[in-house]
């Protein structure tokens, strides 16, 4: 491949190839082909899909000529959806057209990556029940916290209640000292971080005092009834079938639930069947529920955590 870049602004080039090129260095890694820029030209040499690069560079090149901004995983996510035979300009249309789901505490906008992630939001606009289901990575949690952030910001709903099974993943932490609460948190801190980055932790520790954002167990869910609220029961491939039944029920008016899990990444013990796996046969075909499956393209962390779980799957 050589792609003329003579008359390039440089600002654009710059972002194409990322600060430090930290975006060229990543193409480098993902293609194993050495990559040079010089004299003007893009050149790739070594066994490699030739269309399929140019593919990624016009991509990357349209989008910054349109100031966009995206950075090394926006690439990876790039190349991983030119490289399913997909067209370059839907990939380009979702960069540039795309809206925030909220802005985090610090002003920066907070954009859906990958094509499943812009239907996760739009899902989670139109139904009450939605389950979100999919490997570590996928942004499950993270967007949802965030749509349901937003709506408390434009008082569409009064609380946010977020829960999930205290279940140990594969190992015994032993006695934990401390109240309740200071025994469950460990559990919940991916729930705390995200709240942290869209509200500042002043705000989400006042808004908890307050009882408008709740963090709780999910035994702390039985008995009630959850009005006015967007509820997420977080890792619920460890809810036991008992447990799912308890949450589902406990919808109210006027509330959204989500359902987010990884049925890979099951913990329970003496054989007890994963809720989210009974739930998945169970509402298949219901259509007042909703389920968006989420895949290995959709790892918004470092590619090489996508690697990884892709050779797992092929083992």
């Amino acid at each position: 491949m050589k792609l003329d870049i003579k008359n390039l602004h440089q600002d654009v080039i710059s972002k194409v190839l990322g600060t430090q090129d930290k975006n060229l260095n990543v193409l480098k890694q993902y293609f194993s082909a050495k990559i040079t820029v010089n004299n003007g030209f893009i050149e790739s040499f070594g066994e490699v899909d030739q269309v399929l690069l140019e593919n990624v560079f016009l991509t990357l090149i349209k989008l910054a000529e349109s100031k966009v901004n995206y950075n090394e995983r926006d690439v990876i996510y790039i190349i991983k959806y030119l490289e399913r035979g997909n067209d370059v300009d839907n990939i380009i249309n979702f960069y540039t057209f795309r809206k925030p789901v909220v802005v985090t505490d610090l002003g920066k906008p907070v954009f859906p990556k990958t094509f499943n992630q812009s239907l996760y939001i739009d899902v989670l606009k139109r139904y009450d029940l939605v389950f979100g289901v999919g490997p570590a990575g996928t942004g499950k949690t993270y967007l949802a916290v965030a749509y349901a952030v937003s709506l408390l910001k434009s008082n569409k709903i009064k609380k946010i209640i977020l829960t999930r099974p205290v279940v140990e993943a594969g190992e015994s932490l032993g006695f934990l000292p401390g109240d309740i609460k200071e025994k469950i948190d460990p559990y919940l801190i991916p729930l705390y971080d995200a709240l942290y980055e869209f509200l500042g932790r002043g705000v989400v520790m006042d808004l908890i005092g307050k009882g408008v954002i709740e963090i709780a167990p999910l035994a702390y869910m039985r008995g009630r009834t959850l009005d006015n609220a967007f509820v997420i029961l977080d890792e619920a491939q460890n809810t036991t079938k008992t447990q799912m039944k308890m949450f589902l029920t406990r919808l109210g008016f006027n509330s959204k639930m989500l359902i987010t899990g990884d049925y890979s990444q099951i913990d329970l013990k003496h054989n007890n069947m994963s809720g989210l796996l009974e739930a998945m046969k169970i509402f298949k075909s219901l259509e007042d529920v909703k389920f968006i499956y989420f895949e290995t393209v959709d790892i918004i962390r470092n590619p090489l955590v996508q690697k990884i779980l892709e050779r797992y799957h092929e083992g």
